[in-house]
C-alpha cells in the first residue's frame, strides 16, 4: 500500500500564478473586447478559486476526531476535491462556452491585440512555471508508475488536480493565441469565439475526469488487492485463525485506512483466547501498514454461534 502524499507546494505556487493572471487576463479582455481572453480569465479566476478550496480542504481534513466525527474529518478533502471539480465544469467549461457562443453568432472586430499577445505571452511562462513545479512534485509521488496510474492509485487529490489544472491552463492558451493570430492575420472575427469554445470543451473534459476520480475517493475506495492479499496473509498466519473470510476497508482520508476482517477461528478457543487473538493481529496488521488506523476484526457468525 503505497503512500502518496503531496507537500502541496504546487497548490501555492498556482494559487499566485492564477491570481495574477486572472487579473492581467480580465483587464486585457475589456480593452481588447476579446471573448477568448475574457473566458481565460474566467478559467484562471476558477482556478484561484479552486485552490483555495483545496487549500481548506486540506485544512479540515486534518481536525483530530471528536464526539461528532470518531474517525475524523478526513473526507472533507475528498468533498471539496469533488466541489472543485464541479466549479471547472460549471463556472469554467459552462460559461466560456456561453461565451463563445455569443461571440460566434454576433461577431465584433477585435481591438488592437497587442495586449493580448503581451498577457498571453506572459500567461504561458507563468501557467508553465506552476505547471513545472507542479509535475516535478507529482513525479516524485508516483515513483515508477504511470502518469495515470498514480492518479488512479493516489488517495490524495491535491496530488493531480493542480497538474490538470495548470495542464488545461496552458493547453487553453496555447490554444486563444493560434486562434488569435490567425482571426487578426485573416480578419475572422468569430474565431475568437470558437476559440473561447474550445476553451470550455477543455476544461469540461478536465471536469468529468478529476469529478470521477473525486467521486470514487468520496464514495470510499479500499486498500489495493495486493494490500488485501498481505494482510490474509498476516491474519492466517497466527495460531488461532483458520481463515479470513472477508476483508472490507475504506480510506477515511489520504492517510487513513478503517479495516475490517471477518475472520474464522479455530473451534476450540474461549472468548479470551479470540480477544487475544484480535489483538495480536490487529498490532501485526498496524506495524506493516502504517496508513492503517483503525482495525475492527469480527468473528465468523459460525464461530459465534458455536460458542453460544
Amino acid at each position: 500500500m503505497k503512500e502518496i502524499k503531496s507537500g502541496h507546494t504546487s497548490i501555492y505556487s498556482a494559487l499566485i500564478a492564477n491570481l495574477l493572471i486572472a487579473l492581467t487576463k480580465f483587464i486585457a479582455g475589456g480593452f481588447t473586447n476579446s471573448s477568448s481572453m475574457i473566458s481565460e480569465g474566467i478559467h484562471s479566476l476558477v482556478d484561484t478559486i479552486n485552490q483555495l478550496l483545496l487549500l481548506y480542504g486540506l485544512k479540515r481534513s486534518r481536525k483530530p476526531a471528536d464526539a461528532y466525527r470518531p474517525f475524523g474529518y478526513g473526507k472533507e478533502l475528498y468533498f471539496w476535491s469533488f466541489i472543485v471539480s464541479i466549479l471547472i465544469f460549471g463556472l469554467g467549461g459552462g460559461v466560456s462556452i456561453y461565451q463563445g457562443i455569443l461571440h460566434i453568432l454576433h461577431a465584433e472586430e477585435m481591438g488592437d491585440p497587442t495586449w493580448n499577445y503581451i498577457v498571453l505571452g506572459s500567461s504561458i511562462i507563468i501557467e508553465g512555471t506552476s505547471l513545472i513545479i507542479a509535475l516535478k512534485e507529482f513525479n516524485v509521488l508516483r515513483g515508477r508508475l504511470t502518469i495515470w496510474d498514480a492518479i488512479v492509485k493516489s488517495k490524495d487529490p491535491s496530488t493531480f488536480l493542480v497538474l490538470f489544472e495548470d495542464g488545461a491552463a496552458v493547453l487553453g492558451l496555447l490554444i486563444v493565441s493560434v486562434m488569435m493570430v490567425i482571426s487578426h492575420a485573416f480578419d475572422l472575427p468569430y474565431l475568437d469565439g470558437v476559440a473561447s469554445v474550445l476553451v470550455g470543451l477543455l476544461l469540461v473534459c478536465v471536469s468529468f475526469i478529476l469529478a470521477r476520480e473525486s467521486r470514487s475517493l468520496l464514495m470510499g475506495e479500499g486498500i489495493a488487492p495486493e494490500t488485501q492479499k498481505r494482510i490474509i496473509e498476516l491474519a492466517e498466519k497466527d495460531v488461532a485463525v483458520i481463515k479470513v473470510d472477508n476483508v472490507l476497508s475504506t480510506y477515511q482520508s489520504p492517510e487513513e485506512v478503517m479495516l475490517m476482517l471477518i475472520i474464522s477461528f479455530k473451534p476450540d478457543l474461549d472468548t479470551e483466547d479470540i480477544t487475544t487473538a484480535i489483538d495480536r493481529i490487529g498490532d501485526r496488521v498496524k506495524q506493516e501498514f502504517k496508513l492503517v488506523q483503525f482495525v475492527i476484526i469480527q468473528p465468523s457468525a459460525n464461530k459465534i454461534t458455536n460458542s453460544i
